[in-house]
């Protein structure tokens, strides 16, 4: 009899899918930074690129979580010298723009997935940077086990003021464009 009813207990839970793990060394994040000002024609555009240090998606729950650091970020440019790309980047993990001494980490957390088409989503969550958290919604396309978007942000939007050089003659633009490329197991 007690058996009888664990059984049928069992058969009367729902199955819980297990999220989906995220393939850290095929995952990362990229940031689109552009420049502006009188003088943009003498500076370039940058890539920067981070590998996601962790997360999950969870397709049945409808859960995104995705985490990297900021200490991780590196200048992706194939113009400009090494000693260029590491300035950039001191100047962009340091106090005046992420602050990744106080900031380590940047994570989304996702709120709500909706299905937009087939295998594209309308994901709503929320994206802390900075010490802010901002919810933000991003289309996201899935092909070929990797989920793939982009989201175009504001800088101050998460209290970073873009970085001028030469008193403004020179300077990064506001807006930049975040593009991920997540792959799971």
């Amino acid at each position: 009899m007690i058996r009888s009813l664990i059984f049928a207990v069992a058969l009367a839970m729902p199955c819980v899918a297990q999220p989906a793990s995220i393939d850290l060394s095929q995952s990362t994040v990229t940031v689109h930074v552009y420049k502006s000002g009188l003088f943009a024609a003498l500076a370039h555009n940058h890539t920067i690129k981070a590998p996601i240090a962790s997360g999950s998606v969870d397709r049945e729950r409808r859960i995104v979580s995705i985490t990297f650091h900021a200490n991780d970020l590196r200048v992706a440019d194939a113009e400009g010298s090494e000693s260029d790309h590491r300035q950039i980047e001191d100047t962009m993990k340091g106090p005046e723009v992420l602050d990744a001494a106080q900031f380590p980490v940047i994570s989304f957390q996702s709120k709500q997935v909706e299905t937009a088409k087939g295998e594209s989503y309308e994901v709503a969550g929320d994206l802390k940077l900075h010490g802010r958290n901002k919810e933000i919604t991003l289309p996201v396309a899935f092909s070929g086990g990797i989920y793939r978007g982009s989201v175009r942000l504001k800088q101050s939007d998460f209290g970073i003021t873009p970085v001028t050089i030469a008193g403004g003659a020179v300077r990064v633009k506001d807006e930049i464009e975040i593009d991920f490329e997540i792959k799971i197991h």
